[in-house]
């Protein structure tokens, strides 16, 4: 085979690769989060501590691979409360339930959020390993009313 052949092959095997993998990126970029589980473990002087499932859906043919996955909790804007995710692995076209903990300081409101049920949020980054490369994929979820109003008034 011709020098030039095999460098045409081999380039649009590169450009294939190349569209695959950032295919791949920008499902993985559209991951969603749905929280699943809230639930208060303890409340001493301090202010209050709770345990969380997330559930964490992978669209992409991408195993994600992460580590401890740092969230901060909103009310009106102002954040309430601060709390890590375990390391999960997402396999493709999949979903997977991660539980973790957070704290709300005193003087915050009960159940993790104060404020008006319309305006919880649950933000964070997480950083996922893709074979050789990190990719850091920002999340946010609002809890419907339903479940915003159990957060608020757990006791």
């Amino acid at each position: 085979m011709e020098p030039s052949r095999k460098a045409g092959i081999i380039a649009l095997v590169a450009i294939g690769v190349a569209i695959f993998g950032y295919a791949q990126y920008a499902s993985a970029s559209h991951i969603s989060v749905n929280m699943t589980h809230n639930e208060l473990l303890s409340t001493d002087g301090d202010g209050s501590d709770y345990y969380i499932e997330l559930e964490f859906e992978n669209p992409s043919l991408l195993v994600l691979t992460a580590g401890q996955t740092e969230f901060v909790i909103e009310s009106d804007g102002r954040a309430v409360g601060q709390g890590v995710l375990a390391p999960f692995t997402l396999t493709p076209l999949d979903g997977t339930t991660v539980g973790g903990t957070y704290h709300t300081p005193s003087g915050d409101g009960e159940g993790g959020g104060g404020g008006d049920a319309s305006t919880i949020r649950i933000s964070g980054s997480t950083e996922y390993d893709v074979l050789f490369a990190s990719i850091g994929i920002p999340f946010e979820y609002y809890p419907t009313d339903e479940q915003a109003r159990d957060f608020i008034h757990q006791s």
